[in-house]
């Protein structure tokens, strides 16, 4: 059995028409992955972004006849904003869906109907029954708010256990750190597929804003790759795209269930590693 290469790209700014991005699912959709996931961009947990999201994801699914993975952040919703959006994917015929709690927006109180990602699985299930396919996200080196690894893993648990059909990891850059975390998951019960989230560096910046977002560490290898190239835009993406390829090749030689490419959206990235992933699966 194959397994699952997907991607993950976000809607256009909202001062820019939705339809720009449709040269990139073009794209991206010829590349014939298992799954293409819809953020709801920067400060998304709001149903203005819902929409926008829902209109990317609505667009794969019906205009490129691809699998859609609807993203769901919940921090800013109430229990009829996500009761709506649910109603609104099944018209769509979207049914796969990535259950997130979501990023605090800075200047903005948190709605208090889902203070947790369990939280919003539980209420999927308990108002669609198995009707969506349900991800949740994960973090091979402990999310940002967790006080330690383990009471992270257990907060883990209580997702899966509310009804979560896989989970998809948070980036990461030092593969050991995949493997300790699936041990460690897998020896407490977490038993679904866990799909590992790659993102190939392309600028300096980049990586830097990402690491401080989620606190992904970085391997010394890694930081030698920034010390030489960062300066040169071209040099880094071709090394950042050496450095993913790498990485997925040795997590498909150690029992990977899935790879999710955070491509940001860059289809040159996506083509080059997926012209060498899909000899590998």
């Amino acid at each position: 059995m194959s397994v699952p290469f997907s991607f993950e790209v976000f809607p256009p700014r909202k001062d820019m028409p939705v339809d720009v991005i449709y040269n990139t699912l073009d794209q991206l959709s010829d590349l014939e992955p298992e799954f293409i996931s819809v953020t709801c961009g920067a400060g998304g947990s709001s149903a203005n972004a819902g929409a926008r999201m829902l209109e990317v994801a609505s667009a794969i699914k019906n205009k490129y006849n691809r699998r859609s993975v609807a993203h769901l952040p919940c921090i800013n919703l109430s229990r009829d904003e996500v009761a709506d959006m649910l109603i609104e994917l099944d018209r769509a015929d979207i049914h796969d869906i990535l259950a997130l709690r979501g990023d605090r927006v800075p200047n903005v109180e948190p709605k208090e109907d889902f203070p947790h990602a369990a939280d919003l699985i539980r209420f999927i299930r308990q108002q669609t029954e198995r009707k969506f396919k349900v991800y949740a996200a994960c973090y091979p080196e402990v999310h940002t708010e967790a006080p330690d690894f383990d009471t992270d893993l257990k907060h883990l648990k209580e997702k899966v256990d509310a009804g979560v059909d896989g989970l998809i990891t948070q980036l990461f850059f030092d593969n050991n750190s995949f493997y300790y975390f699936r041990d460690r998951a897998r020896a407490i019960g977490i038993d679904v597929p866990i799909e590992a989230g790659i993102m190939p560096v392309t600028k300096k910046q980049q990586v830097e804003r990402m690491v401080n977002i989620c606190g992904a560490t970085l391997p010394i290898k890694f930081r030698r790759i920034l010390d030489k190239y960062g300066d040169n835009d071209d040099a880094l993406r071709e090394a950042g795209i050496v450095y993913a390829l790498n990485q997925i090749v040795d997590l498909l030689a150690n029992g990977v269930e899935g790879i999710h490419l955070y491509v940001m959206n860059n289809v040159y990235v996506a083509r080059r590693i997926s012209e060498t992933v899909k000899y590998l699966l």
